[in-house]
């Protein structure tokens, strides 16, 4: 597997899979322009990693952030040949108890800003023959008592890239992974008490085959080969559940 000559943006890449993904498409030759809301992670990560790493602080729901994004990238770079759209917003909770605004908070950030970005960077994506990897969850597939809100939020990215690697093929391909529980500061920011949180990972976690939670860096490694056309040039339209058995 290389990515040797490829311009990638990461979004969410200061923590957690983010992180991750960044981290090994740079050590895999990528020229990678890393995204997210707080510029210390982004720096640090850019100066202990391997590679070409090139830090854009933005919010990505912010209105131009996503032509900024790619035309930073273009100006570092000179080309664009794939987007990791990872950066994602996790609010749980009953539809009693949940406040109706994290609704459009979570569609601003897991579905519009991933639209938003794909679309900004489409006329480079096409001239390259990119790709587009988006980072959903086994959430847009399963049923989420009590996480609804967030379950719907995935499938509404699930969608958009079943029919957007169709609408754009054969010049970019567009696929999702669907990583189950992966632990990463996201539970931290989910807007539950910590108790609440502790039960979630509990029984998470119970109905995992596995056992165990995922780790970013192997969720990255699928991510990486979904950007390398050689491995996967003739793959799109795909949700690829990485989840130890959840789904199963």
């Amino acid at each position: 597997m290389t990515l040797v000559g490829q311009s990638v943006i990461v979004t969410g890449a200061g923590t957690g899979i983010g992180r991750c993904v960044a981290a090994c498409a740079a050590g895999l030759g990528a020229d990678v322009t890393v995204v997210g809301r707080r510029q210390a992670p982004l720096k640090e990560l850019a100066e202990h990693a391997a590679g070409s790493i090139h830090v854009v602080p933005a919010d990505v729901t912010a209105p131009g952030a996503a032509e900024e994004i790619v035309a930073a990238t273009l100006d570092r770079f000179g080309r664009l040949d794939a987007v990791v759209n990872n950066a994602g917003l996790a609010r749980f909770g009953r539809l009693g108890e949940i406040d109706p605004g994290d609704f459009d908070a979570l569609l601003s950030v897991n579905v519009r800003a991933p639209a938003e970005m794909i679309r900004c960077a489409l006329p480079h994506l096409r001239a390259s023959r990119g790709a587009v990897v988006n980072i959903s969850s086994v959430g847009g597939v399963l049923s989420m008592p009590g996480r609804s809100y967030y379950g719907a939020s995935k499938a509404a990215l699930n969608s958009l890239t079943r029919s957007l690697a169709r609408e754009l093929a054969p010049d970019v391909r567009v696929n999702a992974v669907l990583p189950g529980p992966v632990d990463t500061p996201m539970w931290d920011d989910a807007g539950m008490t910590a108790e609440q949180a502790q039960a979630l990972r509990d029984g998470v976690l119970s109905a995992t085959p596995m056992g165990r939670f995922g780790d970013g860096e192997e969720i990255a490694r699928w991510v990486c080969s979904l950007l390398d056309p050689e491995l996967s040039g003739w793959i799109t339209g795909a949700l690829i559940p990485i989840d130890g058995g959840r789904t199963a």
